[in-house]
């Protein structure tokens, strides 16, 4: 019997979530595993991904309606980010996944100890984008999505932290461009766990339906409260990262 009291709400917080500061993932996926321990791990990633692209679809909406993405430098980031997450499954076959835990625990305290010490970090635009940041940006997009074809965790938060680091976004414009990529690779993902086993089809729609509802409510929440509102979820979400890793890494 498929405990839907346990499913749905987590879709709809995973999206909420999600539509913010990215990490959904950290909600649906052990929430999928301790619900179908029997399942398959592509299938239930698979599952994953179907649920999470319709809030970030949603959200991706409502922001690109609200939000100017400056597209000279998302666009091509995300086409690097999907050859490099190609490129990430792949070197899978070569390099344990567990060789990058401690190196992203080490990244997590940087990005959060630097955002927590500058407290203007993307509170507003610093510059202008330039003709020359498509090509950082498309190195950059073709890093993140080797590291999430790879191992994953804390995508979301690295995209915002470069988009803002790197290109002096604030946090509304570097959550909505980051929703970009992640649309992007999700469907990715999608492609390449439906062509390596099933997945769980009637489950990944009903949860879609809930993660959308709780996207269109975080992406409200967002655009309503601005910058100050993401900065602490942000800063929230990449702490709950760090502790999963190191909890991981202890065990």
């Amino acid at each position: 019997m498929i405990d839907w009291y346990i499913l749905a709400p987590a879709a709809f917080f995973a999206g909420m979530v999600d539509a913010v500061v990215g990490g959904g993932g950290l909600i649906q996926i052990p929430v999928l595993l301790s619900q179908f321990p029997q399942t398959a791990i592509p299938t239930l990633f698979g599952t994953n991904k179907l649920s999470s692209i319709a809030g970030t679809g949603a959200a991706l909406w409502r922001y690109a309606r609200s939000v100017r993405i400056p597209w000279a430098i998302v666009l091509p980031a995300t086409a690097a980010a999907l050859v490099g997450a190609w490129g990430g499954a792949a070197l899978v076959a070569w390099l344990p996944r567990e060789t990058m835990r401690p190196l992203v625990v080490v990244l997590m305290i940087v990005v959060a100890g630097y955002t927590f010490a500058k407290k203007d970090f993307g509170q507003r635009m610093t510059r202008v984008v330039t003709d020359g940041d498509r090509w950082k940006a498309a190195l950059f997009g073709g890093v993140i999505g080797l590291y999430d074809g790879f191992f994953g965790p804390g995508t979301g938060s690295f995209l915002i932290f470069g988009f803002i680091r790197l290109f002096g976004m604030d946090f509304v414009q570097g959550s909505a461009s980051a929703k970009v990529i992640n649309f992007a690779t999700n469907l990715s993902a999608i492609v390449f766990f439906a062509s390596h086993g099933p997945i769980l089809w009637q489950i990944g729609l009903v949860m879609a339906v809930c993660n959308l509802a709780g996207s269109y409510m975080g992406t409200h929440l967002a655009l309503k409260h601005g910058a100050g509102f993401i900065r602490k979820a942000f800063l929230g979400v990449v702490v709950v990262l760090i502790v999963k890793q190191l909890m991981d890494l202890v065990g």
